[in-house]
């Protein structure tokens, strides 16, 4: 028989911390049991349960449930409590655990055990009828929610109703009588909701709850953050099932969130918030607010309620003892979740912590000087995708700040954008390439995909370790919460604080970092990446294999990749160059040319034009190499479209409108992603290429020291093409070299981006001295899939499993990275020293660059923003071989 169940707790440990197995939840109960820190017993349903659970229809084998049993009896034997025993109730938390955390996507249910009978029981053994009332209170209002899927506003509705006329504002203050009332109300509730009586066997409550937390794993929240954050949907999620501690119990009882170190700043101290006489829910939901761990962080608040330290101080001197334990066991910062059952503490879960980019560098880079971890080990503990926080713009402290209303900081960063109050907006809006800030009450698992899609949010009520926090962090967004001076009306999406009123569409700007809300956009300032970016940046260096380039063709971009490190340019798109408005009209008076000669006039024109920008390129990259792609797109984007354009471009032009529009319908394609561009220009109108060669060789000797340039035909199938497109180059390169009396070297290859290509590059080398993998359009003709259109359809195909991560995003290391492995053997094979790199959007992808390491490719290439992440994931890679 399978063992699917997994004990731990009162000196059990049976999953040995498999996190594949139990889950990371599960997984670190597991491993608190086992060093002898005070965890509630219970066990563990692994991850295979949960793929069998689906394979089955939703439905659990038989042999699952006398292993729950056994792990009942455990979690009895331990406590000395019966499940479902009227006189001394047994009552447990069911959890999910996935391998990662997904924090708030996936469901919990509280206080099950409870029903007419042990309620009770809870309220005679305890001595607090108004607890165990309450306990049972919370209890069905999260079942219905979570296991029935009732309205959870309608319960919200009535307990608001409850205190209102008891003219109370807190839940806390409603009495035990109260709480008896509502629950019956609650009930009520739940059969007309539900049609049928709330469940009574504690039984058939547990395998409800088992079912539901399971079931989690595939609710659209739960997809949509796997999707974001490339979490395979096969792993599935374990079910942790727990023996209740209560912080609800008095004022000797809380409930905290902790982290060993500042999440948001990587500083050394700890970092937190609890409450008093509350469950766990009502810290992270934002129901009350809570009160700081420490005394130090609530005097720099200047906040009144007292802190953990200075309430409970001998719990606190416990838990802190507890902290550096756990940092210490598992060499990384710890987020922590704990119960304080009238004075006795108990350790409900501890994770590494999501932190943000300025948080994990410095925290890497300390511990390594701290001795806990190795460099190495440090440079692989920072996800090279957060790093994009740190590469982008912050708010200029000496800007004018018109400040609405203040809340807490976060999640750093600031962001500017339209003022939005649903998911549904924010993501429409952003499709549509509007920046948008999302402003809620508070965040739910249900808004990931806007929060996803926003610049930053802004909550009115919640911690720093609220849902809307935790997940902005993770997102690297940032993120303003608990705004309490901001009034919220979703109906008429308006938000007032201090008299002043946020509409919809209204512009404003979220300071993450400080907690101020603006209005209006505030002007930024350019990050600098040094301190713990540039220490973390010179290990990651030492260990790389592969040289990281940058995708860039205005002198602008070249100098911003060179400050991130770059190592010459992988691509410069010389297209880029002849959109510019001074001289679109030469390239169009070229394309209506009706000769070479007529078209050589033309090109004359921008031949300075192009030897200006080449040896603005090479000056900038002083020395490094330099790949230049020749002109690849189909002429007919740089005609008009419009009859106003037409006429315009006729007169400048000097040409009938009429011819215009008729040379226009002559290059017209069905298919120009696929038609006349690229190599095809080159070998129909070969003097394109050969003006493009003589301005990249000219540039090339106006300069003392002499750079390499790497000139790159694009769009190749056959060898005969590049030998053809080679030749056009070589004789250029003759003719000026001849003229200025000097020579310098330089490289001719090609950019593989055809599966033809891919599949002929032995006999391609042949005449190539490199290979640039062109993955961007390498994907789009391997896979048949236009990379303009895929976005209405690639969710779904990630959400069902068909590519695992979106393949315009990371390589199809199945199809087209296969392409690239036969393409790298086959060039290898021909030319052993044949230089190999790629450039698409994979070049700063952490997956595809890991990929790329495994094929033994040269370089990579990154746009100029993406270079610092591709360092490091490069890094990372060469890391990861060596195990």
């Amino acid at each position: 028989m399978t063992e699917y169940v997994y004990r731990f707790g009162g000196g059990v440990s049976e999953g040995g911390q498999d996190k594949n197995l139990l889950g990371g939840k599960g997984a670190n109960l597991d491993g608190m049991a086992g060093i002898g820190l005070p965890v509630p017993p219970g066990f563990t349903i692994s991850t295979a349960m949960c793929t069998r659970y689906y394979e089955e229809g939703e439905r659990f084998p038989d042999e699952l449930r006398p292993q729950v049993t056994l792990g009942l009896h455990h979690i009895e034997t331990v406590t000395g409590k019966k499940f479902g025993n009227p006189a001394d109730p047994l009552l447990v938390s069911v959890r999910s655990g996935a391998r990662v955390s997904m924090p708030g996507m996936m469901d919990t249910v509280l206080n099950l055990g409870l029903n007419d009978a042990t309620v009770e029981g809870l309220a005679a053994v305890s001595n607090d009828a108004r607890f165990a009332w309450d306990s049972y209170r919370r209890f069905v209002q999260m079942y219905a929610d979570v296991v029935l899927g009732l309205d959870h506003g309608s319960f919200e509705e009535a307990l608001d109703v409850a205190k209102e006329d008891r003219g109370y504002t807190l839940d806390t203050e409603l009495e035990a009588d109260d709480l008896r009332a509502l629950v019956a109300e609650y009930k009520s509730l739940v059969e007309k909701l539900w049609g049928k009586p709330f469940p009574q066997d504690v039984h058939d409550q547990l395998w409800g709850a088992v079912g539901a937390v399971f079931g989690s794993w595939q609710s659209e929240r739960a997809k949509v953050y796997r999707r974001i954050n490339s979490i395979p949907g096969d792993w599935g999620t374990a079910v942790n099932v727990q023996a209740m501690v209560f912080g609800n119990m008095g004022e000797t009882s809380a409930t905290g969130v902790a982290f060993t170190r500042n999440p948001s700043t990587g500083e050394r101290a700890y970092y937190g918030e609890f409450l008093i006489n509350a469950q766990g829910e009502d810290v992270v939901a934002g129901i009350r607010t809570p009160q700081y761990l420490t005394k130090s962080a609530r005097e720099a608040a200047r906040a009144k309620p007292a802190s953990m330290e200075e309430a409970l101080p001998e719990t606190y001197t416990e838990l802190a003892r507890v902290f550096d334990l756990l940092e210490t066991h598992y060499r990384d910062m710890q987020d922590i979740e704990f119960t304080v059952q009238q004075g006795k503490l108990w350790m409900l879960q501890t994770r590494s912590g999501k932190r943000t980019a300025k948080a994990a560098l410095k925290i890497a880079v300390d511990m390594a000087e701290e001795g806990l971890i190795t460099r190495d080990e440090a440079v692989a503990r920072v996800d090279p995708s957060a790093l994009d926080q740190l590469l982008h713009p912050t708010l200029d402290p000496a800007a004018i700040r018109d400040v609405i209303v203040t809340g807490l900081p976060a999640s750093p960063g600031a962001a500017s954008g339209a003022a939005v109050f649903d998911s549904a907006t924010a993501e429409n809006r952003a499709a549509l390439g509007e920046p948008v800030i999302l402003i809620r009450t508070e965040t739910s698992p249900e808004d990931i995909s806007g929060m996803h899609a926003a610049k930053g949010i802004l909550t009115a009520r919640g911690g720093m370790t609220s849902h809307a926090a935790v997940v902005a962090r993770g997102m690297g967004r940032p993120c303003v919460s608990g705004a309490g001076g901001l009034s919220i009306d979703a109906k008429a999406r308006t938000a007032k604080a201090g008299g002043r009123t946020i509409n919809e569409g209204d512009l404003i700007t979220i300071d993450g970092s400080s907690g101020e809300v603006m209005a209006g956009h505030v002007a930024t300032v350019q990050p600098e990446l040094a301190g713990d970016f540039a220490t973390l940046m010179v290990w990651a260096d030492g260990v790389r294999r592969m040289r990281v380039r940058a995708n860039a063709e205005t002198p602008e971009d070249a100098r911003v990749a060179r400050e991130f490190g770059a190592e010459g340019i992988g691509l410069c798109r010389t297209e880029h160059m002849f959109f510019d408005a001074a001289r679109i009209s030469a390239v169009r008076e070229m394309i209506l040319a009706e000769n070479e000669a007529g078209r050589r006039v033309a090109l004359a024109k921008l031949l300075p034009e192009q030897r200006k920008d080449f040896a603005e390129l090479f000056e900038v990259m002083a020395g490094l190499p330099v790949t230049i792609r020749l002109l690849d797109p189909p002429l007919h984007e740089f005609l008009p479209h419009e009859d106003a354009e037409f006429e315009t471009v006729a007169a400048a032009a000097g040409v009938p409108i009429e011819t215009l529009k008729r040379r226009a319908a002559e290059l017209h394609e069905f298919n120009p992603m696929l038609g006349h561009r690229g190599c095809r220009l080159g070998v129909t109108f070969p003097e394109i290429y050969e003006m493009q060669a003589r301005a990249i060789f000219e540039a090339a000797l106006m300069l003392d020291v002499a750079p390499v340039p790497e000139i790159m035909i694009p769009l190749v199938a056959t060898k005969r093409e590049l030998e053809l497109m080679k030749a056009v180059v070589d004789k250029a390169a003759e003719a000026v070299f001849a003229e200025a009396g000097r020579r310098i070297e330089y490289l001719v290859g090609t950019m593989i981006e055809l599966p033809r290509a891919a599949l002929r590059a032995g006999e391609i080398a042949e005449a190539a001295q490199f290979f640039s993998f062109g993955t961007n359009d390498l994907t789009q003709t391997t896979l048949g899939v236009s990379r303009d259109d895929a976005a209405r359809f690639l969710g779904a195909y990630v959400d069902q499993g068909i590519y695992a991560r979106d393949p315009f995003v990371s390589i199809d290391v199945e199809g087209v990275g296969e392409l690239v492995q036969l393409a790298a053997d086959r060039g290898r094979a021909t030319r052993p020293d044949i230089k190999l790199g790629i450039c698409g959007e994979h070049g700063g992808d952490p997956s595809s660059i890991a990929f790329c390491e495994q094929v033994g490719l040269d370089y990579v290439s990154a746009s100029p923003y993406r270079v610092p992440i591709a360092r490091l994931a490069a890094a990372q890679s060469a890391l990861a071989a060596k195990v």
